[in-house]
């Protein structure tokens, strides 16, 4: 297995709150990875320190050999090889579907408009939106929107998409739909990082399952094995209302 990312000792404090304290982790190339956890776990920070939007406070990430966190390494180019989507879709509200998805190729890429747009319409077609490339992110139902936020994604070409809880902000009848887009591209082999509570989803589609409690990886293992025979009892407390039903 190619390990694509390699996190150690990462630790994340903001002021004297210790959120992340001694994380390990590594993530290889085509393994769909699904991080649990209760509101306050420190699953959502870990996502954000990997990609940056945090600068974690100790330890080192590890990325095609070169630690991340030392002085002058490139992070901008650095983040053009992770993929992120939203809670929120963080869509441009005055820019149409396909330009949306265009826009960073076209930015942070340098690809051409034409290029752009082709890779564009590819993804869209890819997650049930090409139809909908030139309406505005306003005449979206909040699962659309995500949708494309995901087409958005895949667009740059990340060697690892990073997925912070992105059904949480959707109505019930529309968390299907994206999580129906995601398997879609679990199945493509593509290497995904995913915070959910959607613990069916975790089960049904993760090549591992991550538990997180009060900032440290209590547990980790199969889907088999966390949601079949978990260790930790904290693990089992955690799923026990899930178990039951």
């Amino acid at each position: 297995m190619t390990a694509i990312l390699e996190i150690n000792h990462l630790k994340k404090s903001f002021g004297d709150n210790e959120v992340l304290k001694d994380i390990h982790l590594t993530v290889n190339a085509g393994e769909v990875i699904s991080i649990i956890g209760s509101s306050g776990s420190g699953k959502s920070t870990l996502l954000r320190s990997i990609n940056l939007l945090e600068k974690p406070s100790g330890g080192e990430i590890i990325y095609k050999g070169e630690n991340v966190l030392e002085k002058g390494f490139d992070i901008p180019k650095y983040r053009t090889h992770l993929g992120m989507v939203f809670q929120s879709f963080n869509l441009f509200n005055n820019m149409n579907v396909i330009e949306n998805v265009m826009a960073a190729q076209v930015t942070v890429l340098k690809k051409s408009q034409e290029e752009a747009r082709k890779i564009a319409l590819e993804n869209l077609e890819k997650v049930g939106m090409a139809r909908f490339a030139n309406a505005k992110p306003a005449q979206l139902s909040g699962g659309q929107k995500q949708r494309v936020a995901i087409a958005r994604a895949i667009s740059m070409n990340p060697d690892v998409i990073l997925f912070d809880e992105p059904t949480s902000a959707l109505d019930p009848e529309m968390v299907g739909e994206v999580l129906q887009t995601m398997q879609g591209l679990a199945e493509t082999g593509l290497t995904m990082v995913i915070v959910t509570h959607e613990m069916e989803f975790a089960r049904d589609v993760s090549d591992r399952v991550i538990f997180m409690d009060k900032g440290v990886i209590a547990e980790e293992g199969s889907p088999e094995e966390i949601f079949g025979s978990p260790k930790e009892e904290r693990t089992k407390a955690f799923l026990s209302r899930f178990l039951r039903t």
